[in-house]
């Protein structure tokens, strides 16, 4: 009977969740807060240990997120403030050239979207659609759907992007790991998604260039920006130092100093803080910025960050509310017993809590929080809960509908109405989940 009382305990948190973000329009941050100790309470917690597990859970959390997601903002708006976007955007696009330029575009989309939050990266990227599409009279769709493809995928697959690094922090999974499955996922996820439908959806929906195109050039071709080879070395470097820490161990002894000296250098503070100064170098030596301007941008870039940064943490509260509250370990035997994949169980969880409530980053965090207990009576490896990572981060990507924020800035930017944004940026963040799934599916066979 009392695991009864606790399972009702969860599902009725959950839908007072979405009720509280939905109907009430409260920020997440508030309605999360709230719940947690809502759950402690219905689950007969000592109060004293509610206000304990939010503030371990919340600090647990924020002692890694915060500082991964803040350097992460700052490396993207320095990238974002010296034109360095752009330039990835056009080196692409030339080498390439217009009969590839779909090609280009979901490139490029997936490597800018690695160090900038995915709004900020569509709107400087968005007038190089405009320009292909009008000089070559095919319908916007047709650029749009593959760069909008590159940037959702990395958004929601390849960390230092924020849902990523919540969801590894909050069931411990190794983040190098989580790069490697984000990028196997990814890739073929950003080519069906991209290129593929972008082609077929394109012949269906005509759809013009904006009459606000000149404008929108006309404020992009004012950056300087740094090179090519610079922009793609400040993107790769924190990848690549996160990556030789997770291979170090099978690439050297077992006491060899270099795996010490690679466990330092990938860890993601000091990898994302490499990257951050090496950055502000660049920008600072190359594109003539004083040391204010350098401020004024790192400030700029952490005011975004600050949201998701408090979201996630008050999800990692929700998280250990429900482990001390024993509502956790409830619903992981429920779920258990369900006999499905624990891949397929972290997909559902986010994919329905995504399609309620809009928010990705919201579905990544409240799902991780429902599925960190239930890991525990599986038989899960790091490289396992890794591959978790992508399961929710696919599940949180599908079905963007009229309560996310990203279809209303897909539906403006391109200037088409509602049933032609579903027909096109909801059925590609579909095929990105499902097809991110169907990876994830088929690696864990194989782990």
């Amino acid at each position: 009977m009392e695991n009864l009382n606790l399972v009702i305990v969860a599902f009725v948190g959950i839908l007072l969740l979405l009720i509280l973000v939905i109907r009430l329009r409260i920020a997440a941050f508030v309605a999360l807060l709230l719940v947690s100790i809502l759950v402690g309470l219905a689950a007969h917690m000592p109060m004293a240990d509610i206000i304990d597990s939010i503030k371990n859970g919340m600090g647990g959390t924020l002692g890694f997120v915060a500082i991964v997601v803040g350097l992460g903002a700052i490396l993207g708006q320095l990238l974002e403030a010296s034109g360095g976007v752009d330039r990835i955007a056009r080196t692409i696009l030339s080498k390439l050239g217009q009969n590839r330029a779909q090609w280009g575009l979901g490139l490029t989309g997936f490597i800018v979207a690695i160090p900038v939050f995915f709004d900020v990266a569509f709107i400087i990227l968005v007038p190089v659609v405009y320009g292909l599409a009008q000089r070559s009279g095919r319908s916007l769709l047709y650029y749009a759907v593959p760069l909008l493809a590159g940037l959702a995928v990395a958004h929601s697959f390849v960390p230092p992007t924020p849902g990523p690094i919540a969801v590894t922090e909050l069931l411990q999974a190794d983040l190098g790991w989580v790069i490697l499955f984000g990028l196997l996922a990814g890739i073929p996820a950003m080519i069906i998604a991209g290129p593929l439908f972008g082609h077929y959806i394109a012949q269906r929906i005509e759809v013009p260039v904006p009459a606000f195109f000149e404008e929108a050039v006309a404020t992009q071709d004012a950056k300087q920006s740094l090179s090519f080879f610079q922009v793609c070395s400040v993107v790769l470097l924190p990848l690549a130092l996160i990556m030789l820490n997770t291979l170090a161990p099978f690439i050297f002894p077992g006491d060899s100093v270099a795996i010490d000296i690679f466990h330092f250098l990938g860890h993601p503070f000091v990898a994302l803080l490499i990257a951050t100064l090496f950055a502000m170098f660049l920008v600072g030596t190359k594109c003539d910025f004083s040391k204010q301007q350098l401020l004024a941008v790192a400030n700029k870039g952490l005011e975004p960050a600050g949201v998701v940064i408090l979201v996630t943490g008050v999800g990692g509260a929700f998280k250990q509310l429900l482990i001390d509250s024993g509502v956790g370990a409830v619903l992981g035997e429920l779920m258990a017993g369900s006999g499905l994949p624990l891949v397929l169980l972290a997909f559902l969880i986010a994919a329905i809590t995504r399609i309620a409530q809009g928010s990705a980053t919201v579905a990544m965090v409240t799902a991780a929080g429902l599925v960190a207990p239930i890991t525990e009576l599986y038989d899960t490896t790091v490289i396992k809960l890794s591959l978790l990572v992508i399961a929710i981060s696919a599940g949180a990507t599908i079905l963007s509908h009229v309560n996310d924020s990203g279809f209303w800035l897909v539906n403006r930017y391109l200037a088409i109405n509602e049933k032609q944004t579903l027909l096109s940026w909801t059925v590609l963040t579909t095929l990105i989940a499902i097809v991110g799934l169907s990876v994830t599916l088929i690696i864990s066979v194989f782990i």
